[in-house]
């Protein structure tokens, strides 16, 4: 075994190697210490061989410390501290150097110089080391390519190998964790814990007939296993698995055999019993060749005779009457336990000749020959003598003894070597439904009585094909062959035990079918019929999760592969296996070490067994028991095991001793004095053990802490005692050991038989759910214990050292789990389950349970049964006590003031602390049980629950009710979780969480009250004295406090606070109120009201989630309310005021209908959108405007799709009334006098070519009365109409033909368009007001400043909490930082403005508008969507532009006064800035602060269009253009046409055709950075600069903008023009009239006579007369110019 001391790094690789040693090895090693005495003296190592009386250890000195010793045959080598490598013994393979050396002179292996081993290893002939990067160096014989180098037989210096993955591209070398060593062999565990080997032999694991194997391979049949530790023998190799998870493990088995497709299970009906058989044998083990003979592999021998049964009890001792000897003979186990089976009440029930003809037949029947054929003929000579023996076989089996009692458990558990015949639930469904026609009812029965189909469902399958021998053996006699697949295919584990769900083991292992199902025993059928309870699995799977990689896996499994004559691979027989194969009885058993002696094995659990197998012709099995091809217990009762060590024929065991200095057992052949040089064969004059026997001498070598064997030698390693650490460590990891053995026996002994009788007998449901879940915390507090005994182990062997201690690192598992198991059997404990529990008890443990008292630690006498039960299952939290304790006396080894002793000290606490928290919690429980048993009763059966404790009770009249009645009984309850006031047959229950209590102050009154506050009830509480009083407060605001917390459930409990906090979270049902009745609202409270944020859920389905004030809704909150007609929800999200919608919201009906917009007292109020339509419908209509207590009423737009209609006008009660203007898609527009939500009254009509009315209308679109009929021509009527529009007018009156010369008349006849529409400062007027109520005025411009800007502030504080809430509302990060700079009042909204605070009152504005959650980013929001909805679709109408202009004038007007009442020193429209009295400096800075949104500012006047346009147009820009781009679409085109016409000529000539003077020609022009002379066919090259400037006009979207873009055209012009002439020029308007109307062509602007309209409505009035004003008149000019231009 391999043992570090002193190096932070592990360096323990359990070598356990089984090597074959015949030297006498004698090794002490210690450190180097300044201190003269030895107490400081560790890591010493003592040799001896045998185990008689005078025998004394010897030790060896080295300069440095030795960290780990592996032995070989005649050869040890050992690894010392700084990484270098010492051998001793004999080298023959050293050749011309020193071939021999003693082991008290080491040889340095210098060729590892400069390489730091971590680790090293020993075969027989050969060595190993591992460096620290995971290279592996061999070296010795490698006649067997055990050295892994091929071409040479011997290695004198340590090589490297090289271990590469062929399957990866490039091979990458593989880093080695682990190295092992057998005779001719060697494996190695990698970082990727994959097993690989090399060298010769079935003992490789690997698929290959061609040895040696020089490259170490990967065993493939271990790829996708978690190998946690390989061990090899002289030829046999083992590795420690981790179970593989459960959802991997439970996979489909099949029906037919994999190898050779024969069913592997088969039903026979007989006389009155059912035969279910497993006995499929395959072949598996001995390779094939392709002539389908076989052969045996290198080293391996043929079996000397038939093999043990499998099928043997594990802890049976069968006492054998020779010997042993290394080969047991045939006739000494081939028969044992034939067809036997053994129920678990220990009955056993026999089989009858029929079964065992039967089974024979069908054995007969399922051998066939290799590779899946299966012969029609018998292989055998004589089926009746077949039949006839294997009846004898039978009869010799029932002379066997009775397995004891103590085996029953294990009698369940796979027995079965090499295969694990668990079918599928399809397999045996197709079994029984194929024999049902033939047994009739009987096998139906049998089948459901025997829940097969459940109890294969149940357990998990494992992994694992059969091992046996297929065919026969060459020149073996028929006979052998016979008898050999007899004993294969018949000797299956027959146990027919108890096929229920077992609880513990069922869910880590599988449960094999019997091999011959004997007829079912009347109480089987009994136990069957039962109801059936889901079993408990008393084995966590998959371990604690919290727990993670921190602790060791207690759920593993061992495999074995390689020669197996003496049994040493554990699966019942004597055949070799090629693959690893699972050792499927250790699966369950929690082995966390195995350890190869030369011909035998050994397993160490975490519970302090070992188990061995295989050679025992000495003894040293530490049993003796036959057979010995499976794993048996040693016979160590009593003693705790926790290292093993096995050598050519002893085994070595390190145990607990009483004061917890370990002590050594010795278990195999004694050696005589001066037998060292006796071979391994000249064993027979040698005595030897019968069980291990004590080593006297092992308390003199001090606190051991490994132990190792080998040949005929043994090596303990040892460390003294310094300053108590050593002995501190040792106790510590002993009592875990103690520990968890206890834990096990109280599960196995109590807590299994307890699960049964809670089935058995009837507890009630609750009691049954209540002692399953203890079951399961149990457990779970079981297995960690086990997996931290087993952790704690490991530290004595690797590091000792106490800073990697998970006890210390993650406390935190430990205290949750004691938590979760103190508060599972308090709960039990309460509901009288350990009193349920008595009278079964009392039945099974008998009247005088010595073994729960025992257990129980108690020496009461006459103690109540479940008083022991209780104190039974509360004994493990006084290990917490012993923890704190041992990490005390860990802590007293260091200084007071270091960090060592610190988090010891801090350890200790945590432990103790939850100790005395625990011992509380145990009182607590006690006092609530004797509660309920003292006031039985309805009304307290119907207030006990498992996790209520009692804390205090008014039973004693301590506490009354204030004005209650004078023979009134009031009874206070107060439980951990709730306020219980009962009053004679009726009670209430208050819930903590939603419990206030007020003290009420004496002076006044004299009384000693208490205010009890609940969401739906306040009374007051007397209390009969001041102290009484005290207590009941003191107690209700801790329970309060624990109930919110949770710390009644979990933690110390300290440092509570005086009084719970009065806002607080918790969920509660109302009884009262007649809103909230039967709601549960979950949330925040102040007070015994919902206050904060919180969710209400109502019976009837409605849901609200929000924000809560005085315990109604307030703030923003999430409505959902179901439609009773309808399968959908109306749903409602926005703004709550005093528990009803109020402000903006947004209501989605079931109906499909959704409205957007704002809410008072839950009606639709304000301005508001309202989409309406089918649910499929993509087009609904839209109404967009006023609502008044859930009607349309003020000025809206109304969108009629279905009729391709839009009214844009007034509305009353939800109707048109007043005046207003509908255009349809067809082009007819009408704006007039609406009546009862018609048209009616004065009205002007027009059409799409024209023709106009103006007169009377009745209805929509029906004329009725006087008016004027106008023509596109100018023709008109004028009389009395009658009649609908486009249907037939009937006209009564004068037909008028204006005169064609007379121009003045008919210029009368056009109507002005807009008089009878509303007027637009009249349109959207509840939009503002809205804004100017968020500001706090009741009307526009009423109000105050300072308070507007503090109304901002908490608005965008609010919004801005409202979306960090909700994620799906969440802003941009660049809106985030906009936010947050506006949140701030800014300083400039007081004082005289200057140029510098009017450029940071634009900004503030630019951010304001940009923003939504700002009131005035709001309004541009609002009024944004209002204008696009008016003026997009149908609303796209020429004849509305004037409307659309005027609008935005509005629009500018109304915000400008808001910007004017929060900035109230800005001057009026029009008004001058003072002009900086600073240097022009101060101009250039506040010009330079004009960002790109606006041209040079128009002098110093304050415009409304200057400051909002910028802002606003670019939002409004699409609708308003196309509405321009229709009015002048005709225009448009004719100026489109003579573009395209004139563009056609290149430049020279449309410069001579514009009348362009010769000197302004480019004479050259810059092509792609070179001058081009221009010809006469150069085009688009003169100009080119301004041409591209002025199409950027495009692009813009402001009149300002735009002016701009001229500008820089006019400069372009003027740069190109100055570069050819001189440099005082001045332009006059002639000369430039002509390169400006040439740059124009050419910039080909489709729609410039929107452009030049769209500036000429909306620029700046102070602009008009100046430089733009003048550019502008120039463009317009150019533009009619192009229009009427000739092109001749």
């Amino acid at each position: 075994m391999l043992y570090q001391c002193g190096c932070s790094e592990s360096l323990r690789h359990d070598l356990s190697l089984s090597v074959c040693l015949t030297d006498c090895l004698l090794l002490y090693v210690f450190y180097s210490s300044d201190e003269e005495d030895s107490s400081g003296e560790r890591g010493s190592l003592h040799t001896w061989k045998g185990y008689s009386y005078s025998v004394t250890p010897e030790r060896v000195l080295l300069s440095r410390p030795v960290l780990q010793a592996a032995l070989g045959t005649r050869h040890g080598v050992l690894l010392v501290e700084g990484g270098q490598v010492y051998s001793f013994g004999e080298f023959p393979w050293k050749q011309s150097q020193v071939s021999e050396v003693g082991p008290l002179k080491p040889v340095l292996e210098s060729a590892l110089s400069g390489q730091r081993v971590v680790a090293v290893a020993a075969g027989s002939f050969h060595s190993g080391a591992l460096t620290e990067d995971g290279g592996v160096h061999m070296w010795g014989e490698n006649s067997f390519g055990q050295c892994g180098l091929s071409s040479l037989t011997v290695v004198p210096n340590p090589t490297p190998v090289a271990v590469m993955d062929p399957d990866t591209s490039p091979p990458h070398t593989i880093r080695v964790l682990e190295l092992a060593c057998g005779e001719q062999h060697s494996l190695a565990l990698s970082a990727q814990h994959e097993v690989w080997a090399w060298g010769s032999g079935c003992q490789l694991g690997l698929v290959t007939t061609i040895f040696p194997v020089w490259k170490p391979q990967k065993v493939e049949h271990l790829v996708g296993r978690y190998v946690l530790q390989v061990a090899c023998g002289a030829f046999h190799s083992l590795a420690l698995v981790r179970c593989l998870p459960p959802q991997e493990s439970r996979r489909p088995l099949p029906d037919k055999c994999g190898q050779c497709n024969q069913l592997l299970y088969t039903m026979t009906d007989k006389e009155d019993h059912v035969i279910i058989s497993d006995s499929h044998y395959c072949p598996l083990g001995v390779e094939l060749l392709a002539e389908g003979e076989t052969r045996l592999g290198p080293g391996r021998s043929p079996p000397l005779g038939l093999l043990s049964s499998p099928s043997e009890p594990l802890l049976s001792s069968h006492a054998s009457d020779s010997a042993p000897g290394p080969h047991p003979s045939i006739t000494e186990h081939t028969d044992y336990e034939r067809g036997r089976t053994v129920a678990q009440n220990g009955e056993v029930l026999t089989t009858t000749d029929a079964d065992i003809s039967a089974s024979g037949t069908d054995s007969d029947r399922a051998v066939g020959g290799v590779g899946g054929a299966r012969s029609q003929n018998s292989p055998y000579p004589n089926d009746q003598a077949v039949k006839e023996y294997l009846k004898k076989l039978s009869d010799t089996s029932l002379a066997e003894e009775t397995p004891p009692a103590d085996s029953l458990d294990l009698l369940t558990s796979d027995l079965i070597p090499g295969v694990m015949p668990v079918t599928t639930s399809s397999a045996l469904n197709n079994l029984v439904s194929s024999c049902a026609s033939a047994v009739g009812e009987r096998v139906v029965s049998t089948y459901e009585a025997l829940s097969l189909k459940k109890m294969i469902n149940y357990y998990y399958p494992g992994v694992g094909g059969v091992a046996g021998v297929p065919g026969g053996f060459p020149g073996g006699p028929a006979e052998v062959r016979v008898r050999l697949e007899e004993s294969m295919q018949g000797k299956k584990s027959c146990s027919t035990g108890d096929i229920r769900e077992e609880e513990a083991e069922g869910l880590s292992r599988r449960l094999s079918l019997p091999g011959l199902l004997s007829q079912v025993s009347p109480r089987l059928l009994r136990r069957a019929s039962r109801p059936r309870v889901r079993a408990v699995p008393l084995t966590p799977v998959g371990g604690l999760p919290e727990a993670g990689e921190l602790l060791p896996s207690l759920q593993t499994e061992v495999w074995s592969w390689g020669r197996g004559e003496e049994g040493q691979l554990g699966h019942g027989d004597n055949l070799p296996r090629l693959q690893p194969l699972c050792i499927k009885c250790l699966s369950s058993k929690e082995v966390v070490l195995v350890a190869a002696g030369a011909h035998h094995s050994l397993a160490l659990t975490a519970q302090s067994q070992v188990f061995s197998w295989g050679s025992n012709s000495s003894g040293q099995l530490g049993h003796m028991a036959s057979p010995t091809t499976i794993p048996r217990l040693a016979k160590v009762s009593g003693i705790r095991v926790w290292d093993v060590g096995a050598g050519a024929q002893h085994t070595l065991l390190l145990a607990d001793g009483d004061c917890y200095q370990p002590i050594l057992y010795y278990s195999g052949q004694q050696v005589r004095e001066g037998a060292q040089d006796a071979t391994q064969d000249q064993t027979e004059g040698y005595s030897y053990t019968q069980q291990p026997v004590l080593l006297p001498f092992c308390m003199n070598l001090g606190y051991v802490s490994g132990v190792f064997a080998g040949g005929q030698s043994c090596v303990a390693l040892a460390d003294r005692n310094v300053m108590g650490f050593i002995a501190s460590l040792h106790e510590l990891a002993a009592a875990e050991r103690k520990f968890y053995c206890k834990l096990s026996s109280v599960k196995n002994h109590i807590l299994r038989p307890l699960l049964d009788l809670g089935e058995n007998y009837s507890l009630g449901p609750a009691s049954t759910v209540l002692l399953r879940s203890l079951a399961r915390c149990y457990s779970r507090l079981c297995h960690l214990t086990g997996q931290h005994s087993a952790s704690l182990t490991a530290n004595l062997r690797r590091r000792r050292e106490f800073k990697s201690l998970v006890m210390l690192e993650h406390a935190s598992i430990f205290l949750d789990t004691y938590n979760e198991y103190c508060c599972s059997v308090g709960n039990f404990l309460v509901m009288g389950g350990f009193q349920a529990l008595a009278k079964p008890s009392l039945e099974f443990f008998g009247k005088c349970p010595e073994l729960l008292q025992r257990l129980a630690e108690s020496s009461e006498e006459n103690i109540p049964l479940s008083d022991l039960l209780v104190t039974l299952f509360y004994l493990p939290m006084r290990h917490l006590h012993e923890y704190g304790r041992l990490l005390l006396k860990l802590g007293t080894c260091f200084e007071v003031s270091s960090v060592d002793y610190q988090k010891l000290q801090d350890g200790c606490s945590k432990f103790e602390a939850l100790a005395l928290h625990l011992k509380r919690r145990r009182k607590e429980a006690e006092y609530t049980y004797h509660f309920w048993k003292s006031f039985p009763g309805k009304m307290t059966d119907s207030l006990r629950k498992p996790r209520r404790r009692l804390i205090c009770e008014s039973s004693n009249k301590a506490l009354t009710l204030q004005n209650s009645g004078r023979f009134s009984v009031n009874w206070f309850i107060l439980f951990n979780d709730a306020l219980v006031h009962a009053q004679f047959s009726t009670h209430h229950v208050f819930p903590l969480a939603t419990l206030w209590v007020e003290p009420i102050p004496e002076e006044n009154t004299g009384l000693h009250g208490l205010k009890l506050i609940s969401p739906e009830e306040t009374f007051t509480l007397l209390a009969c004295s001041s102290m009484e009083k005290a207590k009941w407060l003191r107690s209700i605001n801790q329970a309060v406090d624990q109930a919110m917390t949770g710390a009644g459930q979990s933690g110390s409990g300290a440092g509570q606070r005086a009084e719970p906090p009065i806002s607080r979270t918790a969920s509660y049902t109302f009884y009262k109120d007649s809103r909230l009745k039967e709601a549960t609202y979950e949330g925040r409270w102040l007070a015994g009201k919902p206050n904060g944020r919180g969710m209400v859920k109502w019976l009837d389905g409605r849901i609200y989630t929000g924000t809560f004030k005085n315990g109604l809704e307030d703030g923003f909150g999430d409505y959902v309310m179901p439609s009773k007609t309808l399968n959908l929800n109306d749903h409602y999200q926005g703004h709550w005021k005093e528990g009803k919608m109020h402000g903006i919201g947004t209501y989605k009906y079931a109906t499909g209908e959704l409205y957007e917009g704002s809410f008072q007292d839950n009606m639709r109020h304000g301005h508001g959108m309202l989409r309406s339509g089918t649910l499929n419908s993509s087009s609904p209509s839209v109404f967009i405007g006023q609502w008044v207590h859930d009607k349309k009423t003020g000025y809206g737009v109304f969108d009629d799709i279905i009729r391709g209609e839009k009214y844009m006008g007034m509305w009353q009660d939800d109707q048109r009334q007043g005046t207003g203007v509908i255009v349809t898609q067809f082009g007819l527009y009408y704006e007039g006098a609406f009546n009862n939500n018609k048209m009616q009254g004065t009205g002007v009509l027009l059409s799409e070519d024209n023709t106009t009315y103006e007169g009377e209308f009745s209805e929509d679109w029906t004329l009725n009365g006087k008016g004027v009929l106008t023509m596109p021509n100018g023709d008109y009527f004028e009389g009395s109409f009658t009649g609908e529009w486009g249907s037939g007018l009937k006209v009564t009156g004068s037909f008028f033909k204006p005169n064609l010369y007379d121009s003045d008349g008919d210029k009368g006849r056009a109507v002005k368009l807009g008089r009878l529409a509303v007027p637009p400062e009249e349109k959207w007027r509840v939009v503002f007001e809205e804004c100017w109520m968020r500001l706090g005025c009741e009307a526009p411009g009423q109000g105050e400043n300072q308070r507007a800007w503090e109304n901002i502030a908490v608005a965008l504080t609010t919004s801005r909490r409202q979306h960090r809430d909700s994620p799906e509302m969440n802003l941009s990060r660049t809106q985030n930082r906009m936010l947050e700079s506006l949140e701030f009042i800014p300083q400039h909204h007081v004082g005289p403005v200057t140029m510098e605070k009017y450029d940071s009152i634009r900004r503030y504005l630019i951010k304001a508008c940009d923003m939504p959650l700002h009131p005035l980013g709001r309004l541009m929001e609002t009024l944004v969507a209002v204008y696009r909805m008016t003026y997009v679709g149908v609303g796209a109408n020429r004849r509305l532009l004037l409307q659309a202009v005027n609008e935005i004038m509005s629009y500018l007007a109304r915000i400008f006064q808001l910007v004017r009442f929060l900035f109230p020193d800005l001057p009026e429209e029009g008004g001058a800035i003072p002009e900086p009295s600073s240097d022009p400096q101060d101009k250039k800075d506040s010009n330079c602060a004009d960002t790109q949104l606006e041209s040079p500012k128009p002098g110093r006047v304050v415009s409304s269009s200057a400051l909002l346009l910028p802002v606003l147009l670019p939002r409004l820009y699409p609708p308003l253009f196309t509405l321009y781009a229709l009015e002048k679409e005709k225009e448009d085109d004719v100026y489109w046409e003579c573009v395209l016409r004139l563009n056609k000529q290149p430049d020279v000539a449309l410069l001579a055709f514009l009348g362009v003077q010769h000197k302004f020609w480019p004479v050259s022009v810059p092509v792609l950075g070179e001058k081009t002379e221009v010809v006469s066919s150069t085009k688009d090259a003169c100009f080119a600069s301004a041409t591209e400037t002025l199409q950027q006009i495009s692009t813009t979207f402001t009149p300002s903008d735009k002016l701009q873009v001229i500008q820089l055209t006019f400069e372009e012009i003027t740069k190109e023009v100055m570069s050819s002439l001189e440099d005082n020029f001045l332009w006059s308007m002639d000369d430039l009239f002509p390169v400006f109307l040439y740059v124009v062509l050419r910039a080909r602007i489709r729609n410039l006579g929107s452009e030049v309209s769209l500036i000429e409505d909306l620029m700046d009035p102070c602009v008009q007369h100046g430089e733009h004003g003048i550019m502008f008149t120039t463009l317009k000019a150019c533009y009619y110019q192009i229009q009427h231009e000739k092109t001749t």
